[in-house]
């Protein structure tokens, strides 16, 4: 949406997070006199304290705060949405020849820089910040944007051509966008946010913007290996680059990778391949990814104690994730935890890649920790196992890693890779990994 086109419209700002505060203080920037409109399903008290501040009652802000927000959608005629609320919910309540538009969309359609777009189920957070880093050791005027980042609209303001805008991308920040990425990377796509959506072929659609409207000039970097993304790559009209295609070994050895596992070598040649788009050095390239610290949460070391080795990967949402992990770190994971909410995936393999590795303990959140030992009883059952491995239903954290200090013995590794979402018991990821390094430090230091 061209910005002279919001000019004389009544838009309503719907979602109150990080991205509408942002789109908040970008509109009442680029048009001081006009009335903004603010809605979320949270009354005014409820709001995060940084939200509560910026919309203090102003004669230029109409509130629709609380439970019934959405009836107010009537009565605007843009409403830029923000990537948590579900389309969904949001059509019931909406007339025709409304516009609903998002940050995303506003800035792909406004934006003098070229952008490098990153999607996938998993591994876009890695492979955008690797991204960011390689090309600034190249020097090049890069901003890391989006979920990783910060929210874009407000630095459309000083926006030029010569900016390069390193862009992770969700599938809700996809879903309805109109103009794709100069460089897009596709990782992968595995089922996800199925809550969300109406079904698993949307969620592949809107993760599909990010190449459909690419043209001769722009690139796709993708992985053939995931055969979803394969058939979308046959449809761009994009130079195309399969990242399977690519060797690491030509710009750096496998061994000085700071990254554990395969699915981390794919975000490796990911970045280098955008690297050398922009004509960045092989040293510089070299340099970007040697420096690289791993990011929080991602298969993250939190050290070793009492002779064991622990991980955490709380960002683990769905079973190929935690399978990833598995393998990542091979034989010597005793101990895995598991479990979180339940989105209905499928647990099987996952199932059995636990029974077929050197895995001796399993410690389960609810709710789908339940789920999770089902299936693996139910594959125990047809790989004809005697023996499965100790099982342990838990529901805080401190139980969860006195147990692993237990069941984990030295020289060995206790894995935080849940394959779920961790809003059961815990507020999100970030909470539950912190609280996991909390205690695995705090048990340490004294018996367990």
């Amino acid at each position: 949406m061209i910005l002279n086109a919001l000019k004389n419209k009544k838009i309503l700002i719907l979602g109150l997070g990080r991205e509408g505060r942002d789109n908040f203080k970008f509109l009442t920037r680029l048009f001081p006199k006009k009335v903004l409109g603010v809605g979320d399903r949270l009354e005014f008290e409820n709001l995060d304290k940084k939200t509560q501040k910026l919309l203090k009652p102003d004669k230029k802000v109409k509130f629709h705060l609380g439970p019934n927000y959405l009836k107010a959608l009537k009565k605007y005629d843009v409403i830029i949405k923000s990537p948590g609320v579900p389309p969904k919910i949001i059509k019931p309540f909406l007339k025709r020849n409304q516009k609903v538009t998002s940050q995303t969309e506003i800035f792909f359609e406004n934006c003098p820089g070229k952008i490098v777009g990153i999607t996938g189920t998993k591994g876009k957070s890695t492979t955008t910040s690797l991204i960011y880093k390689i090309l600034k050791e190249g020097k090049v005027r890069a901003h890391l944007v989006g979920n990783i980042g910060k929210p874009v609209l407000q630095l459309l303001f000083s926006a030029t051509k010569k900016d390069v805008y390193v862009h992770e991308l969700s599938s809700h920040q996809l879903l309805n966008l109109k103009k794709s990425p100069h460089i897009a990377v596709f990782l992968n796509v595995y089922p996800e946010h199925l809550d969300y959506y109406r079904n698993f072929k949307e969620y592949v659609g809107a993760k599909a913007n990010i190449a459909r409207y690419q043209k001769k000039k722009d690139y796709l970097i993708f992985n053939s290996r995931d055969k979803i993304v394969k058939k979308i790559a046959r449809k761009t009209k994009a130079k195309k680059i399969d990242l399977n295609s690519i060797k690491i070994e030509k710009i750096i050895k496998t061994k000085d990778v700071p990254l554990k596992g395969e699915f981390n070598l794919q975000n490796v040649r990911a970045a280098m391949v955008v690297g050398e788009i922009f004509g960045i050095s092989k040293g510089a390239i070299q340099r970007a990814i040697k420096l690289f610290k791993p990011l929080s949460h991602r298969l993250e070391f939190v050290g070793t104690y009492k002779g064991i080795e622990f991980y955490n990967d709380s960002l683990s949402t769905i079973p190929e994730s935690a399978i990833s992990a598995i393998e990542a770190l091979g034989n010597r994971v005793q101990t895995i935890i598991l479990g979180g909410f339940d989105r209905g995936l499928d647990f099987s393999k996952l199932a059995e890649k636990v029974l077929r590795s050197k895995i001796k303990t399993v410690i389960l959140f609810p709710t789908t920790g339940k789920r999770i030992w089902e299936k693996i009883e139910k594959e125990g059952k047809k790989l004809k196992r005697k023996k499965l491995p100790k099982h342990f239903f838990v529901d805080n954290m401190p139980k969860t890693v006195r147990l692993s200090y237990r069941e984990t013995k030295k020289g060995n590794i206790c894995l935080l890779s849940t394959a779920s979402p961790s809003f059961s018991i815990f507020k999100d990821y970030k909470e539950k990994g912190n609280l996991f390094k909390k205690y695995v430090k705090k048990y340490a230091k004294k018996d367990s």
